[in-house]
């Protein structure tokens, strides 16, 4: 083994590992690192995954994520002071999409929040930041508030698809409920009592469910929800697949899309915004830019074409001039063509229905700019 084979063996060997790690090796899952972890790429192909996932049914392993729960009297309401959207307009039950940003405006990460009570929050980051979120909360957490790092307490095992509320209703487990609402329940699997939280969310666009179980019986859950999906003709989903299915959606990736140098603004997240909330961290900033221009705006773009686009490749105008940068590029097997989301100068952005070029790899790319997201959503 020379030193180039011993250094990438030490940096697998570095990886940590979930809970369902020999289950996809014998599953034959082809592995990558993701966020310090190991995860499945893919199964038996990244088109053949993200088809399923569309048309039919697939299940994701994503054990990875984080799992932050912040408990304690008016945790609620403390957290709502840390983060950008709006949790004290959401009633016990319901889950929303926020963000925990810098003071200049930035993006910590961005994140699912799961209202459990006015004295429990649960928090889903990503895997790379969850250590830093957790940081930001307890900095300022009010006496009584803990923040859990529960990392390795729960896996994290996503349904989607249209097929999704069958593969549930197999197992036993609840599907009535609307999006982006959750619910705790005890089910029996495998002979076993296991103390679920189902959620109506997703990060494919299609109707889908996000289910989180306890560690140590995650194998028994995952395998009651495979054969579920091989009898609703699904398919195992790896992380290849999750990419090319989000992108579709130009739903923002932490360290693409949004980073501490991108801000919500920028990334077309002002939605996720409470803009009218008395306190949130990086406030004053993100009003600020709010009211002069993000300086950067986030286009989404379909390649007229033969070609991929790909990340950290610059998009040029007619004139030549460089008008910014992908930020994430795939290849969208529901479109069959090279699509990405490129952050541009605010002073030189083009609008849809304009023709950019993507220098990919010293060829020039004609893309079409158009209106996000790339298909319609079909989360509800």
């Amino acid at each position: 083994m020379d030193s180039t084979d011993a250094a990438a063996s030490g940096r697998r060997h570095e990886l940590q590992h979930g809970p369902l790690q020999d289950r996809h090796a014998a599953l034959g899952a082809t592995f990558g690192g993701f966020g310090g972890w190991e995860m499945p790429i893919s199964f038996t192909g990244v088109v053949a995954e993200h088809t399923g996932v569309r048309e039919r049914v697939g299940l994701f392993d994503v054990s990875h994520l984080g799992k932050l729960t912040v408990r304690g009297p008016g945790a609620a309401a403390y957290v709502d002071t840390v983060l950008t959207a709006d949790l004290g307009a959401l009633g016990d039950g319901a889950a929303q999409y926020t963000l925990c940003c810098t003071e200049d405006g930035g993006v910590v990460d961005d994140m699912l929040a799961y209202r459990v009570g006015a004295d429990e929050v649960f928090l889903v980051p990503n895997a790379a930041n969850a250590q830093a979120v957790a940081a930001v909360l307890r900095a300022g957490a009010p006496t009584g508030v803990e923040v859990v790092d529960g990392h390795r307490a729960r896996a994290v095992l996503a349904v989607q698809g249209p097929h999704s509320p069958a593969v549930l209703a197999a197992v036993g487990l609840p599907v009535e409920m609307d999006y982006m609402r959750f619910t705790d329940r005890t089910v029996a699997v495998g002979g076993a009592p296991v103390d679920l939280r189902v959620g109506r969310t997703g990060y494919t666009g299609e109707r889908g469910y996000e289910v989180i179980v306890p560690w140590a019986q995650a194998g028994a859950v995952f395998d009651a929800l495979h054969t579920a999906v091989d009898d609703q003709g699904g398919v195992l989903a790896g992380l290849g697949a999750r990419d090319t299915l989000r992108t579709e959606m130009a739903y923002p990736l932490h360290g693409h899309e949004l980073s501490e140098s991108i801000s919500p603004l920028e990334a077309r997240c002002g939605w996720a915004v409470a803009w009218d909330k008395p306190a949130f961290r990086g406030r004053a900033a993100l009003r600020a830019m709010r009211e002069g221009g993000a300086p950067r705006r986030l286009r989404a773009l379909r390649a007229v074409g033969r070609g991929i686009p790909r990340p950290g490749q610059e998009v040029r105008g007619g004139d030549g001039a460089v008008l910014g940068v992908c930020t994430s590029g795939t290849y969208s097997p529901t479109l069959g063509a090279g699509i990405a989301l490129a952050l541009v100068d605010a002073r030189t952005a083009p609008r849809a229905g304009d023709v950019v070029t993507v220098d990919v790899r010293g060829r020039g790319l004609r893309c079409e700019v158009v209106s996000p997201p790339f298909l319609p959503s079909r989360v509800r």
